[in-house]
C-alpha cells in the first residue's frame, strides 16, 4: 500500500495532533481506516423514536452533550493482490451545512502516501454525501484512474433516481443536500459504475453484501483472509446501536427494516468473533461485539503500535 508512517525531518511538531489512520491485517490483507473528520449533529439524530429522558440518560451516561455532538466519520483502504479498494469517499466540500471539520480524506491519503491514481477500485456503502462527497471534489475526477470500477449495489442506484425521505428526521437542508450529490456523483460516474444485486467479490477475500435498512442499497463489507475477517458495516451501526439497537438513526430511509439489519448484523458478528469497523464509530472503530442480555456490547481492540 506504500503507507508513508515514518515522521517528516525537520518538523519539530506534526501537522496534527491527533492520529487520523490506523493500519490493521487480516491475513494477507491490508487494511487502512482513514479519518475523514468529524460530522457536528444535532443527539436525536441517534435515536428520534427514543423517550428524550432515556436519550438524555444515556449521553449523560457516556459523558457527551445533551444536544450535539461530532461523530466519526471513518473510510477504509484495502490492498488485496493487486488491488488497491477504497471503500466510501468521505464527505468532500461543505454543502453549505456548517459541516467544516469533514472532508479531509484525500489530505490524509496524501499524508500516509497513498496516490488516488493507485485505487483500482471503490465500492459504496450507500450513495450519501458523506460517502460519495469526496470523488465531487473540483479536480479529483482528473486523478482518477480512467478504469476506476466503482461497485455499488443496483437498488441503490434506483434508488435515488427518486428517493424516499418520508420515513427520514434530519436536520433542515440535509435531503436537498443529499438528493443533489447523489444525483451529481450518479451523472459524472455513470460509466464507472459496476452494479450488483445482492453479492459480490471485489478482489480476493473482499465480499461486497447488500443488507437494505439505512437505504435500499445499503451494503456492507467483509475482508477474510487466512482464518482470520474484518467487516466494515457502513451506516449499520452507529455509537449508541450497541445498547440500544431499536432505536431509528435520523438518516434511515426505512428505519424499522434499519433496526432489523443491525440486530441481525451484530448477533453475526458476536458468533463469529470478528472485527468490526463503522463509518460513525469513534476513530479508529476497529473492535469487536458482545451479546449483553438483550442488547450488545462494543469491546475496542487494544491499539497496536
Amino acid at each position: 500500500m506504500n503507507i508513508n508512517i515514518a515522521s517528516r525531518p525537520g518538523r519539530s511538531e506534526p501537522d496534527e495532533l491527533v492520529p487520523s489512520r490506523y493500519a490493521v491485517r487480516v491475513g494477507d490483507i491490508d487494511v487502512l481506516v482513514v479519518s475523514d473528520g468529524v460530522l457536528p449533529l444535532p443527539t436525536t439524530m441517534l435515536g428520534h423514536n427514543a423517550d428524550p429522558a432515556v436519550r438524555a440518560a444515556w449521553l449523560k451516561d457516556m459523558f457527551l452533550p445533551p444536544d450535539a455532538f461530532d461523530w466519526a466519520l471513518n473510510v477504509v483502504v484495502v490492498r488485496s493482490g493487486d488491488k488497491t479498494i477504497l471503500i466510501d469517499a468521505g464527505l468532500g466540500a461543505d454543502p453549505d451545512l456548517h459541516l467544516p471539520r469533514a472532508g479531509q480524506l484525500v489530505k490524509r491519503l496524501e499524508a500516509a502516501g497513498i496516490d488516488l491514481a493507485s485505487v483500482t477500485d471503490l465500492v459504496l456503502t450507500h450513495m450519501h454525501m458523506d460517502h460519495i462527497g469526496g470523488l465531487l471534489v473540483d479536480g479529483i475526477k482528473d486523478r482518477l484512474r480512467p478504469d476506476l470500477q466503482i461497485h455499488v449495489a443496483a437498488a441503490e442506484v434506483k434508488f435515488w433516481e427518486f428517493p424516499d425521505f418520508s420515513h427520514t428526521a434530519m436536520p433542515p437542508g440535509f435531503p436537498d443536500a443529499l438528493r443533489s450529490a447523489a444525483k451529481r456523483f450518479a451523472k459524472e460516474y455513470h460509466n464507472h459504475l459496476r452494479q450488483f444485486d445482492e453479492e459480490h467479490e471485489v478482489a480476493p477475500g473482499v465480499v461486497v453484501r447488500r443488507t437494505g435498512g439505512h437505504t435500499p442499497g445499503h451494503s456492507v463489507v467483509r475482508l477474510s483472509s487466512g482464518g482470520e475477517a474484518l467487516t466494515f458495516a457502513g451506516d449499520a451501526v452507529f455509537a449508541v446501536g450497541f445498547d440500544q439497537p431499536e432505536w431509528h438513526n435520523g438518516f434511515e430511509h426505512d428505519p424499522e427494516e434499519a433496526a432489523r439489519v443491525r440486530v441481525r448484523l451484530l448477533r453475526e458478528l458476536a458468533e463469529t468473533g470478528e472485527m468490526l469497523v463503522a463509518t460513525h464509530l469513534p476513530f479508529p472503530s476497529v473492535g469487536r461485539v458482545a451479546v449483553d442480555g438483550d442488547a450488545f456490547r462494543w469491546v475496542p481492540v487494544f491499539w497496536d503500535y
